[in-house]
């Protein structure tokens, strides 16, 4: 078997049997990719069913040298998960990085915005602008509604079910769910509606597209990502944020004023309560307001 031939079956197999998306695959195959350009580098020549786990122990002893632990511990992850599938459609009957241990890494805790500072970025957002409009209500809709960047910019008007308060988003792997949205961020959302997207030239294709760049386009990741560097740079913000921030935000924020876990991981769209979680370690002081109103020697 051939590197380029496994690479094929295992896309597919991300993309059909684990229904993933498709900048998680191209994740997943870079891992892969990573470790072929290693071995052609060194002209070692072997196939996927026959690498020794020695092989690929060389292989991470080097990127060892060029990337942090975290980075370290994903490429072992993505490489672990190429070998799955070679065990599960019996290409091998071993995993090579069984014995493979990933680096020990700490839990990163994901960087917030308090309320004042939300506040702030919404608040510097240039109205005098057509595009003003358009970045108040895309940022009122990630804080508002948890929204990963990706589900953002894919959000369509048949996805807005406003008169029941809710909005349907597509996130990982194409799995939908409804989530909640507030008469504060639907009024924004309509004001860009009906006073500047009724006037652009929308480009076939993007008619039910919600949010449009000024040539009637989808916006990119990397727009907003440099709307909210921008706009944080305005305020004089000394934190690096992402569109991610108002994510970690939002969770945080229902947190603190004492949202259920369970109701905060389906408005996430997190399959694993674990992974939301890591919201708890955030704030301190919810867990002694906890012990304080539920213990018996409070």
């Amino acid at each position: 078997m051939k590197w380029q031939n496994a690479l094929k079956d295992y896309q597919l197999y991300l993309q059909i049997e684990r229904g993933l998306s498709k900048n998680s695959i191209s994740s997943y195959t870079n891992d892969v990719q990573k470790l072929t350009t290693f071995l052609e580098t060194n002209d070692i020549v072997v196939s996927p069913t026959s690498i020794s786990t020695e092989t690929i122990q060389e292989f991470i002893y080097e990127i060892a040298k060029k990337v942090n632990a975290r980075s370290q511990s994903r490429i072992i992850s993505g490489l672990r998960s190429f070998f799955n599938y070679l065990v599960f459609e019996d290409y091998i009957k071993n995993n090579p990085l069984d014995l493979i241990e990933s680096p020990k890494i700490g839990r990163k805790l994901p960087d917030t915005l308090s309320e004042v500072e939300i506040d702030k970025i919404i608040g510097a957002v240039d109205l005098s602008k057509p595009e003003g409009e358009r970045n108040r209500a895309m940022l009122e809709t990630l804080y508002g509604c948890g929204l990963r960047v990706s589900e953002l910019i894919n959000l369509k008007i048949s996805d807005l079910f406003f008169d029941e308060g809710f909005i349907k988003v597509t996130g990982k792997g194409d799995k939908q769910r409804f989530v909640p949205i507030v008469e504060i961020t639907q009024k924004y959302i309509n004001i860009y509606r009906h006073e500047v997207r009724n006037h652009l030239n929308i480009q076939a294709g993007y008619e039910d597209t919600l949010f449009l760049n000024r040539r009637g386009k989808k916006l990119t990741r990397a727009m907003i990502f440099t709307i909210i560097k921008q706009l944080a740079e305005k305020i004089g913000l000394k934190k690096s944020i992402s569109p991610h921030t108002f994510r970690h935000s939002f969770a945080t924020h229902l947190l603190q004023n004492n949202a259920d876990l369970r109701s905060i991981q389906l408005m996430l769209g997190h399959e694993s309560i674990t992974t939301t979680e890591i919201y708890v370690h955030l704030d301190k002081s919810h867990l002694t307001k906890v012990v304080e109103q539920f213990h018996p020697r409070k």
